[in-house]
């Protein structure tokens, strides 16, 4: 589900879960725990990254929409703790875009510090309006936080996605990569930020994201409250099922 390899002090996390790495209770309890337990390793960064041409395809619809409103009750807090997880975790992550980022796999990758993208290997961005599905609250502050203020209504709203070059243009990521190099690529930035005092960046990180941290204590379980009623309503699981049907089942 999760390859870990160490490359000069640098912790490579690569997804290996299904063909589009789909975010699904296990893989986002697995995923959290790593992040977890590398808290406490002798690492001193690490980078994300995906198998094949998908870094990652977002929530894993098909099984949401099998489940219905008993899985979405268990998953959407899994999801919420992976994102806290990543989000604030204290060493340097690098997220290593191989392929496409999609909806809640873009979120994940915007969890990161820095961003780089393969060259011309996928599309990034949110598609939640498609789906019918509003953000989490978590997730929502993440994008609010990764992407510059005057493209947010467009890319929560719009459901577009971008490739390589005009997401780096629009804030999407900060890097592109040759296919080719995009580990090495991302092992030396996160080595460069590794190089930093350690205290320091994590308490530097912390104050970072101190608005998304305060936020989320003022209105973030209000707002998940009113997310969870309207993801597990009959009317959105029908919508999904739809998308379902006319999108992921014909490819």
């Amino acid at each position: 589900m999760i390859d870990i390899k160490s490359h000069a002090g640098i912790a490579v996390l690569t997804l290996m879960h299904g063909n589009a790495n789909a975010l699904d209770i296990e893989l986002c309890e697995a995923l959290a725990a790593r992040f977890m337990e590398l808290r406490g390793s002798d690492a001193k960064a690490v980078v994300v990254t995906g198998q094949g041409k998908i870094f990652s395809a977002g929530v894993d619809l098909k099984r949401l929409s099998e489940g219905g409103a008993d899985y979405i009750r268990k998953f959407l807090p899994v999801l919420h703790k992976l994102y806290d997880t990543v989000f604030y975790h204290p060493k340097p992550v690098v997220a290593a875009i191989n392929g496409h980022a999609i909806a809640g796999g873009c979120v994940l990758a915007c969890c990161a510090d820095r961003r780089i993208m393969a060259r011309e290997g996928g599309r990034i961005g949110v598609t939640e309006s498609l789906v019918g599905v509003p953000f989490p609250a978590l997730a929502f502050e993440i994008l609010r936080f990764a992407v510059p203020p005057r493209h947010l209504p467009e890319f929560t709203l719009s459901g577009a996605t971008y490739a390589t070059d005009v997401a780096l243009q629009r804030g999407w990521i900060d890097e592109i990569a040759e296919p080719g190099e995009l580990i090495e690529d991302a092992i030396a930035v996160a080595q460069e930020l590794a190089l930093l005092s350690p205290a320091a960046f994590a308490q530097t990180k912390m104050r970072i994201r101190q608005a998304v941290a305060e936020r989320m204590a003022q209105s973030g379980k209000a707002t998940d409250k009113a997310v969870t009623a309207i993801w597990t309503a009959p009317e959105t699981l029908n919508h999904i099922r739809d998308y379902v049907a006319r999108t992921l089942k014909k490819n």
